[in-house]
């Protein structure tokens, strides 16, 4: 659910997303609420991959704990490119807690806290 990673901070992340008529959240040609949520997670897994991949390290499976402070104000339709951004809160071992906000022609269409955990590599 994300086609660009547009930019990447120490704490923070931009991706891109077009819309498509085909995917599997769409409903009545609007892209429903869990791809936003989805779509807010996935940015945050592009930035540490891209660290990781950066650091030459193996990338963490990460897994959605908890969304708080949900907002949905709009769903996006086909065709609508989506830019989603996210920053880093706090980080405490391999719990972090992140914002995001989905903005889509320069409206708000989500924003949300969300807890991620993060799977530890095993050393080989």
């Amino acid at each position: 659910m994300v086609d660009e990673l547009v930019a990447v901070g120490e704490e923070t992340a931009t991706t891109r997303f077009g819309v498509r008529a085909d995917h599997l959240f769409m409903k009545d040609g609007l892209l429903t609420e869990p791809a936003l949520i989805e779509n807010i997670a996935q940015t945050a897994a592009a930035r540490i991959g891209f660290i990781c991949k950066e650091k030459n390290e193996p990338v963490p499976v990460g897994f959605i704990g908890a969304v708080q402070n949900l907002e949905i104000i709009a769903l996006p339709a086909t065709g609508d490119e989506l830019e989603t951004e996210i920053t880093i809160e706090n980080q405490v071992f391999d719990v972090t807690i992140i914002t995001g906000r989905v903005v889509c022609k320069n409206k708000l269409l989500a924003q949300c806290e969300m807890k991620i955990f993060l799977q530890p590599n095993k050393q080989q």
